[in-house]
């Protein structure tokens, strides 16, 4: 008796996901832990503090400014070089780039290093790509990209925490590194050393596991890869993994691996020889595809996304970058001279670096739990531009309230306050970024494209990254100056309400759907559980496909055995050919077996010659396909 399995819905290639947020997981952890001590950091440069807010703005800028100007050219250079060279060659620079600005002494060497970090960092617009490339089924995008923002929500619980906790060492841990004299000339430096470590993590991982999603580029040997199965191999062989875990027989050869997937599936008997040789043709020969160009990287959708792209990332990322100045500020006491509501007041919390570091480690646990379990079933239920259209709507209100807080003079109810803000905004934020995303993503002509107009995406959006942030704190350093803390926020609605009007005109686009020629992006665990599985009935039962065959073929060496004996009953194969079969397995006939591996010039098993068929087989006459047998 034979079962076969069939094919399910379409699943998540978890391993290449999770290996993926391995990468990507060092650079949010290193970009967030600059906030609870970046302010500390600019003042010990000598800059006075009513001019805090505006040169933190000047080093977001920078960064910024440094990522648009050189994220075309990222993701240009991962459609022409592969995703995976780059991306690594990314996390590499950026890594290298987080030192510097740990042991910048002045403020012009922290510009620069920042400068250097954005022009490094081109991997936001790759890692998309890569995502879109493994999972093009609509159904699995909400729940597929939310995984890098759920990265980030985790970079952002670690990062300020550790970035507030290790920031002046020397000072706030004197038992530990008081005497430390590399700490004590350089305070900042051993957040970013922790966070160099996590990148060495990523890029170690990256080489060893991380596979190639570009079509042109993925089927070219990756000695990365093939080091990381044999320290994966040598590391089973140690603990009997193999062992303790045995999987089920299968008809397929022990040798499976991903570059056979398209050998076995199943090929129709009505095709020609010619057609079924022709698939055994190398994967890699497929002539390189077409630049892509501007028009087909600008359609209208797409042209109406990256706008409101980037006014999502103009207002989200200026509001990040004025928080902790925001909370680092001091507290004002309310009185006749200082404050006439509704909008001349000023102050803040008066927080230090350890306390920020600690709103914000909060801040993101709160978002883990929205990004991961709230996020998803919410967009499958009520459909991405909804929800992408409520977020919009939370912006200018979140804004607007913010300011306010600086007026309650209790310190935990403030901070009380604060966090739900906060709370609300990671709703927003972490709702408005992945549905911008997946629409962006879904405006693509083809998955061709994607790298390129990610690229642009990340380019484009980089603008407002720059302009925000410098907004942000030139309006705060005024604000602050005259006494109306509100100028900032007032600002960020109002450019957030102009953000949401492109969202009315987005068109939720269908998407890709993920075909059998690159159905082979799975892990090779993956993989064979798509293969039929097989339960054999010994006693007395033939499995299908195991049938006596009379018919002479020239190409063909038949191996002389015992007469045939026994009742026999024709009946059709199961690739159309003619053949005769019998209810029970003799010693003393010819059969036709499906298995992997054929076997010429000598008989198989003790009652003669046997006929073997499968679809990964080489005939007498060269390379056979589904269905071409030999003896």
């Amino acid at each position: 008796m034979v079962k076969r399995r069939a094919r399910g819905p379409p699943k998540l290639p978890a391993k290449q996901l999770a290996i993926l947020a391995i990468c990507r997981f060092a650079e949010p952890v290193a970009l967030t832990s600059v906030f609870p001590y970046l302010p500390e950091m600019i003042e010990s440069f000598g800059v006075e503090k009513k001019h805090v807010a505006w040169w933190a703005g000047m080093t977001s800028a920078a960064f910024s400014l440094s990522q648009c100007l050189t994220a075309v050219i990222w993701g240009r250079a991962s459609d022409r070089f592969g995703r995976k060279p780059t991306v690594l060659t990314g996390l590499t620079l950026t890594m290298i780039s987080c030192l510097i600005w740990g042991m910048s002494s002045s403020l012009p060497m922290a510009i620069v290093a920042r400068s250097f970090a954005g022009g490094c960092n081109g991997n936001v617009g790759i890692i998309r790509t890569m995502v879109a490339e493994m999972v093009p089924e609509k159904e699995l995008q909400p729940r597929a990209f939310s995984i890098m923002p759920l990265v980030w929500t985790l970079g952002s619980i670690f990062g300020p925490s550790f970035g507030g906790f290790f920031a002046k060492p020397a000072e706030n841990l004197p038992a530990l590194f008081g005497n430390n004299k590399f700490l004590t000339k350089f305070p900042f430096a051993l957040p970013n050393l922790i966070a160099s470590v996590l990148f060495l993590l990523g890029i170690t991982t990256g080489i060893l596991f991380l596979k190639e999603t570009l079509e042109t580029k993925r089927h070219q040997k990756d000695y990365g890869l093939a080091l990381g199965k044999k320290l994966t191999a040598a590391v089973k062989a140690c603990f009997s993994l193999s062992k303790r875990n045995p999987k089920p027989f299968r008809r397929a050869s022990a040798s499976y691996d991903e570059s056979a997937a398209s050998l076995l599936r199943p090929t129709s008997s009505a095709g020609s020889e010619s057609s079924r040789y022709d698939s055994f043709a190398p994967k890699d020969s497929k002539p390189p595809l077409p630049r892509p160009t501007l028009v087909e990287v600008f359609t209208r959708q797409s042209v109406i996304n990256l706008i409101a792209y980037t006014f999502l990332a103009l207002h989200a990322v200026a509001y990040d970058q004025l928080l902790p100045i925001f909370l680092h500020t001091p507290q004002q006491t309310p009185n006749s001279t200082n404050t006439q509501l509704p909008f001349k007041f000023s102050g803040g919390f008066g927080l230090g670096s350890s306390r920020i570091g600690t709103l914000f480690t909060a801040y993101g646990f709160v978002g883990c739990f929205i990004q991961f379990l709230v996020f998803p079933p919410t967009a499958r239920k009520f459909g991405v531009l909804n929800c992408f259209k409520c977020c919009a709507v939370s912006f200018p209100i979140i804004c607007i309230a913010t300011p306010y807080t600086a007026l309650i003079q209790n310190s935990n109810l403030q901070q009380a306050t604060m966090f739900g803000i906060m709370t609300i905004k990671s709703f927003a934020v972490i709702f408005a970024f992945p549905c911008s995303i997946i629409l962006l993503t879904n405006s693509a002509v083809s998955l061709r494209i994607l790298g390129t107009l990610n690229g642009f995406a990340v380019s484009i959006s980089a603008v407002g990254r720059a302009i925000g942030p410098a907004l942000g704190g030139a309006a705060f350093t005024w604000g602050i100056e005259r006494g109306y803390v509100v100028t900032p926020y007032f600002m960020l609605a109002i450019i957030s309400t102009i953000g949401a009007i492109p969202i009315w005109y987005l068109v939720e686009m269908p998407g890709f759907s993920k075909t059998d020629d690159s159905s082979d992006t799975e892990t090779d665990d993956e993989e064979e559980d798509l293969l039929p599985a097989v339960d054999e009935d010994i006693a007395g039962e033939i499995l299908e496909g195991d049938e006596v065959i009379f018919e002479e073929d020239d190409d063909l060496t038949t191996i002389s055995g015992p007469s045939l004996g026994g009742t026999m009953r024709s009946r059709k194969s199961s690739d159309g050919e003619r053949s005769l079969a019998v209810p029970r397995i003799g010693s003393g006939i010819e059969r036709r077996m499906s298995s992997p591996i054929g076997i010429r010039g000598g008989s198989v098993g003790p009652g003669g010659g046997r006929r073997l068929s499968n679809g990964l087989a080489a005939s007498n006459m060269g390379v056979g396909t589904g269905g071409t047998s030999f003896t």
